[in-house]
């Protein structure tokens, strides 16, 4: 129920502002990094490794979530209290990141 409520009362122009903010974190994080990546449109962050896969990360304003697809799979995160945590498992956002990161790519990255 607390679920619902939270993406019940952030309005589109709230969702953006929170959206915007963290893909600028996550995008500050990856340069960090010295990770390669690119923005190709507003809202999208496309990871590349040596390998040449990908991790791609994008605000979903319909749903309101932020997606990250990897290759070990897809993964949707709604904001509630003073962050973003998965649909399924509950896992913060930055944390599932890192580590997706990490698996893919063999790099730590801090948010």
């Amino acid at each position: 129920m607390r679920e619902m409520l939270a993406r019940d009362i952030m309005t589109e122009i709230e969702f953006n502002q929170a959206a915007g903010t963290t893909l600028a974190r996550i995008e500050q994080a990856l340069e960090d990094a010295d990770l390669d990546f690119e923005t190709p449109a507003d809202g999208i962050i496309e990871v590349e490794f040596d390998d040449g896969s990908k991790i791609i990360i994008n605000r979903h304003g319909v749903a309101r979530e932020i997606w990250v697809a990897a290759r070990s799979g897809g993964f949707h995160f709604k904001p509630m209290d003073a962050g973003w945590f998965d649909t399924k498992s509950g896992e913060p956002l930055y944390d599932k990141l890192a580590a997706l990161i990490a698996a893919q790519g063999g790099v730590m990255v801090r948010f």
